[in-house]
């Protein structure tokens, strides 16, 4: 059986930034007067359309644990900036000088005084304040669906959406023209839910190579460790041991044994420090907003993120920290929160689930973003799966990308390592015996973007065909539903492009032109390195690991025995137990990779990307590395940090906004290719030398990685 605890990880050491901060300033200055009023924009889901609308739902609906995001000063804004830079610059005095939960909202919060305004006009609409975060820009408060409209001007009504019973609000909040200096918004006033980025196993495209019934060419631990190099670390005493990973969830595992059989049955129980913890990460003050969710459907999701943060830090504890989702909020954005404004904040966490920028609108992005930023000015690293639909993020589990390019809006945050996805290109070559044998991989595998769509070009080409797009284009014929019935599943990456405002949307509620929408700004560490776009936006991914589904024949091995809900007995070869892909998995691998630096290097550390778009910057050079390339296979240069990814795409098919090729009408298509043009053919997106859409920076030599982190 597993414990289940509260936080209780050892303390650690914080010190206060020495640039000393003025208390925050007082901002609501006017009388709160309820019939001036300005709009809160770009907080509506797309779907909250007329076509879907069943109606208002009861005044009386309870909603609990919502939340209002207030916004900082620009000067706060801007000195927070510095502060976090200076924190992850060597050369100031403030270097890993982490901050306190207490120190973080005492120099950066919003003043008291304009707290007890908002909580004070909260309360007279009817709302309870249920807690205040130690952050001060976050408030948590229940009410009622009656209160909600009346304190907002804005009605929530129930929608039919795909089957599926919901409710969002129909128009944009509305709040008194006096707050707006310091409310940024209402994180959420709908029930949809990310969803989680664990994609089932596939059958394979061809060849002998087949996860659908195990071949022993899917991943297993020791694979993992020989392909990306993890071994040296282990041979030299580094398992992660006296570390910490939380990975974030909205459900409890299924069982505990199951993460033990993992260990046992793949090689990792000899690592007898590795131990697994589930917890509900409760406040430190008011009412607890953190129930305990139970089994969900997530539990796949959950167990897999344990096993495989495990198998890349053998020897580190594993936390499973998950909250309930409530009427409103996601539960895993609770738990960060709750574990962030403890008193010892974990110093890794990793969140496998995604929502793209335009269906979590203005404020909920920005939520994530503070949560984020506040768990990096505490030294935390936090790793977020890219996700898991190409270059289309609002098209999640679509047979083809209607809502044009986006990106997953948990982790196209400046404060977070977005983790993208790869496959190994063995098969596509014909070279698979040269990688595997008897089961087991024998070096460095050339990668290329994980990308299961009819209009990949690895696929493509290795099927005699050149062309996706068009009434003629392999992408439009029988042919291709013989391989590709998931069409917008690959490794996902873009440019930030609707973290605020909303985008133009059609009569059938997809989205035809970017409208108000703005990216989140290039942030100060994402430059220097060859191939990065001068967008002045946020692009992800930062670095990639492997992630497919068994499209080429290779899919991660999970002990999940849940056969009720899709799992396998964890009994006989794991070629035959539960088979998943997904950047779900390798975000909390990366993770793992956390431990290994964090145990050699003896600290937390903060964001990786500081250190690793620096080290990039210094292999690439000017023109990218020709001795790091990953098509180079067992030949790469054994001193690269990085696999330098430059072959394949994840452009996916699609009809609508960014797609070029398309014809006809939406009932009765062609199909296009995801394009940054729809007047000529500029996938999105491509594999380059350098960092790129498909894989960033690339994937990692983790034994050079760990060795390099000290000197970067």
């Amino acid at each position: 059986m597993i414990k289940r605890m509260a936080w209780t990880i050892p303390a650690m050491a914080f010190a206060l930034i020495a640039q000393a901060n003025a208390a925050p300033i007082q901002r609501v200055t006017a009388q709160v007067d309820d019939s001036r009023l300005v709009t809160l924009a770009g907080n509506v889901r797309p779907e909250a359309t007329a076509a879907n609308d069943r109606g208002a739902v009861a005044d009386t609906m309870p909603l609990e644990h919502m939340q209002i995001l207030l916004r900082r000063s620009a000067e706060q804004e801007r000195a927070l900036a510095n502060a976090i830079d200076a924190l992850h610059d060597p050369a100031s005095p403030n270097y890993h000088h982490w901050l306190t939960a207490a120190q973080y909202g005492a120099q950066f919060g919003v003043a008291e005084s304009d707290i007890a305004t908002v909580t004070r006009w909260l309360m007279a609409h009817g709302m309870r304040v249920d807690r205040v975060h130690g952050n001060a820009t976050t408030i948590d408060f229940s009410g009622t669906a009656g209160a909600v409209r009346e304190a907002f001007h804005t009605e929530l009504h129930r929608l039919a959406v795909k089957g599926e019973r919901h409710f969002a609000n129909m128009s944009d909040p509305e709040i008194p023209a006096a707050l707006a200096p310091v409310i940024a918004g209402v994180v959420s006033l709908n029930d949809f839910r990310p969803h989680a980025l664990a994609v089932r196993a596939r059958k394979a495209v061809a060849g002998p190579q087949d996860a659908a019934t195990g071949s022993g060419t899917n991943l297993a631990p020791a694979d993992l460790a020989t392909i990306y190099n993890f071994n040296p670390v282990f041979a030299a005493g580094n398992s992660g041991q006296g570390q910490t990973i939380v990975v974030v969830e909205d459900t409890d595992i299924y069982s505990g044994q199951d993460w033990t059989t993992f260990r046992n049955q793949l090689g990792l129980s000899g690592y007898t420090s590795g131990s697994l913890v589930q917890m509900h990460p409760v406040p430190r003050s008011g009412t607890n907003n953190c129930a305990d969710p139970g089994i969900n459907g997530n539990a796949i999701e959950a167990e897999i993120d344990a096993e495989w943060a495990s198998a890349a830090a053998p020897g580190a504890k594993i936390l499973v920290a998950a909250c309930a989702d409530t009427s409103t909020l996601f539960g895993g954005l609770i738990a960060v929160q709750n574990l962030i404004d403890s008193v010892t904040p974990p110093p890794i966490i990793s969140m496998s689930y995604g929502e793209c920028e335009a269906a979590l609108g203005t404020a909920g992005n920005a939520a994530y973003a503070s949560a984020f930023q506040q768990a990096v000015a505490e030294g935390v690293s936090v790793f977020v799966s890219a996700g898991d639909e190409g270059a289309a993020g609002c098209d999640a589990g679509q047979n083809g990308a209607y809502n044009g390019i986006a990106v997953n809006g948990f982790a196209a945050t400046p404060y977070n390592v977005a983790v993208g996805g790869t496959d190994f290109a063995d098969q596509s070559a014909g070279k698979t015996s040269t990688y595997w044998s008897g089961g087991a991989a024998l070096s460095y595998i050339p990668e290329i973007p994980w990308n299961d769509s009819c209009a990949g070009s690895v696929f493509l080409s290795y099927i005699g065909q050149s062309v996706a797009y068009g009434a003629s284009g392999f992408c439009n014929t029988v042919g291709a539903l013989q391989y590709s019935m998931d069409a917008t599943v690959g490794g996902s990456g873009g440019p930030s492009s609707c973290a605020s405002g909303a985008p133009t949307l059609n009569a059938n509620g997809l989205v035809s032109g970017p409208g108000s929408c703005q990216g989140t700004a290039k942030p100060t560490w994402q430059s220097g390195v060859f191939g990065l776009p001068g967008d002045g936006v946020r692009d992800i991914p930062d670095v990639s690991m492997f992630a497919s589904n068994g499209f080429w024949g290779h899919a991660y091995v999970e002990c999940y025995s849940d056969i009720a809900n899709g799992g396998s007995p964890c009994t006989g070869a794991p070629d035959d137990w539960t088979l998943l892909g997904g950047t779900s998995i390798s975000a909390p691998i990366m993770a793992g990779v956390q431990a290994l630096i964090n145990r050699k290097a003896g600290a937390a550390q903060g964001n990786p990307n500081y250190v690793y778009y620096r080290l990039a910057a210094t292999e690439y050079g000017s023109a990218g590395s020709a001795a790091c390339k990953s098509n180079k296979g067992a030949a790469v240069d054994p001193t690269c940090v990085f696999y330098d990814v430059t072959q394949g795409d994840n452009v996916v098919n699609c009809f609508g906004f960014n797609c070029y090729g398309a014809t006809g009408t939406l009932s009765n298509f062609r199909y296009g290719v995801l394009s940054t043009s729809s007047t000529v053919n500029a996938p999105a997106f491509n594999a380059a030398p350098g960092w790129d859409f498909a894989t960033g920076i690339g994937t990692v030599n983790v034994a050079n990685l760990v060795n390099a982190w000290s000197n970067p």
